[in-house]
């Protein structure tokens, strides 16, 4: 038997071509996903805790990809690619590089004119990106932690708290990010910054 998957309000649905990319066989429920996949991620906070990045490096193509890898290669296969089919939110994934150039290029405006304090910098991002939706599956958590990265290694600032959670679950804390979420969808960003930092 394959693996179930019980989606959240506001996670992708990943296709069958996707899910046959799970690395770990003996997978078979949505926690043991979720446990092996926090593993992983784990092993990325290192890898970018001992790594002092240049804007330069990270607003590239190549580091959003790299980072998604390193936060997934232990689970996926298609760890670090960007998706190859259409989802029930993101852009058409013909688009990806397109949009994602356009962001990168934005933020790198930003940032070299201080347009926004760096909190909404790196909160911008975070939302567009995620509206992207350059992945099959893993995209909050990426766009959050390229947010945490941002703060960090760009801007010198502490990282976001994000309500010490990691999201996963549906409570009341994931409820509160997914409708920051559709605030920022609308315009208002302001919501979205608030939750990061709490």
């Amino acid at each position: 038997m394959g693996l179930e998957f019980d989606y959240k309000d506001g996670q992708t649905p990943l296709d069958e071509e996707e899910k046959e990319g799970l690395k770990i066989k003996s997978i078979t429920t949505q926690g043991e996903l979720d446990d092996f996949e926090q593993l992983n991620i784990e092993k990325a906070v290192e890898w970018t805790i001992h790594i002092k990045w240049k804007v330069e490096k990270i607003l590239t193509e190549k580091f959003i990809k790299d980072l998604h890898k390193k936060m997934y290669e232990d689970v996926w296969k298609w760890a670090g690619e960007f998706r190859r089919t259409e989802k029930n939110i993101g852009i058409p994934w013909t688009q990806i590089g397109i949009e994602l150039k356009n962001l990168l290029d934005d933020t790198k405006y930003w940032i070299e004119n201080k347009t926004f304090p760096p909190e909404e910098v790196a909160i911008r991002f975070k939302h567009r990106i995620v509206s992207i939706h350059c992945f099959p599956n893993g995209n909050g958590r990426h766009s959050r932690m390229m947010a945490d990265i941002i703060m960090e290694s760009i801007f010198g600032e502490e990282i976001f708290s994000w309500h010490q959670s990691n999201m996963i679950k549906p409570n009341e804390t994931r409820n509160k990010y997914i409708n920051a979420l559709r605030e920022a969808d609308n315009g208002n960003i302001t919501p979205l910054i608030e939750f990061a930092k709490n």
